[in-house]
């Protein structure tokens, strides 16, 4: 993985899940990262673990729904080790319920995230990329953004926008520009927490007690695209249990 060695990556949604597992493999494998997140508390400790274990760390606290949160995190790898090699745009939110709730609400923030947040990242980390004549956009949309199930629509929806826009950003990247997209099937995450329906956090919870993959294997599927030589562009990758239809 010498591809991942020294590379600068800024990893949004970093406290948990996969955004965790994906900062603690890419800076085993020697890459500098950078993380965001809500909370700032778990964000120190893991910067600190992964300083403690020999690796390059900072952070900063970065709600993707403001843009300018993510743009002070983009400046904050510039500043602090020269560079952006990578931008991991892994926050998401999954509030799952019918359309019947009529949660509205919830929708709103989960386009506010899920594909707002998306933009405010690649509105921060483009300009840098085009000036420096090289970067790599990777993002976590999901398997929903291939099959749309029951409770699942506007959540789904938000994840074909990502996966949308990442083809279209693909296109326009041109020969220096990277650009991955990464969909989970069900992953040991708190993701069905989040859902405010008793009845379907209960079922999104039984699916990951049954059949779901930890997050360590989303993050080697990212740290593959990145591992790859800059003339070779990973586009999408579908990481799932074997068990999930």
């Amino acid at each position: 993985m010498s591809g991942i060695t020294g590379k600068v990556v800024a990893i949004t949604g970093a406290g948990s899940g996969i955004g965790e597992a994906a900062a603690l493999l890419l800076a085993e494998r020697g890459a500098r990262v950078v993380l965001g997140g809500r909370r700032s508390e778990r964000l120190t400790e893991l910067a600190d673990r992964i300083v403690k274990a020999g690796g390059e760390a900072a952070w900063v606290r970065a709600d993707v729904t403001r843009r300018e949160d993510l743009e002070a995190m983009v400046a904050l790898a510039v500043e602090r080790f020269g560079r952006l090699d990578v931008f991991v745009a892994n926050a998401g939110v999954g509030t799952i319920s019918p359309l019947d709730d009529l949660r509205v609400e919830e929708w709103d923030h989960m386009v506010d995230v899920n594909v707002k947040g998306v933009l405010h990242g690649i509105a921060a980390a483009l300009p840098v990329f085009r000036a420096q004549g090289a970067g790599h956009f990777v993002t976590t949309a999901s398997t929903a953004a291939y099959r749309v199930a029951p409770s699942m629509a506007v959540y789904a929806g938000t994840k074909v926008a990502v996966r949308a826009i990442c083809e279209g950003l693909r296109q326009e990247a041109g020969a220096d520009l990277r650009v991955t997209t990464v969909s989970p099937g069900a992953t040991a995450t708190d993701f069905a927490e989040a859902s405010s329906n008793p009845e379907v956090r209960a079922n999104i919870t039984k699916m990951r007690d049954d059949l779901a993959i930890p997050p360590t294997a989303i993050a080697e599927a990212m740290a593959f695209a990145i591992s790859q030589p800059t003339t070779v562009d990973v586009n999408e990758i579908i990481v799932r249990p074997t068990a999930q239809r």
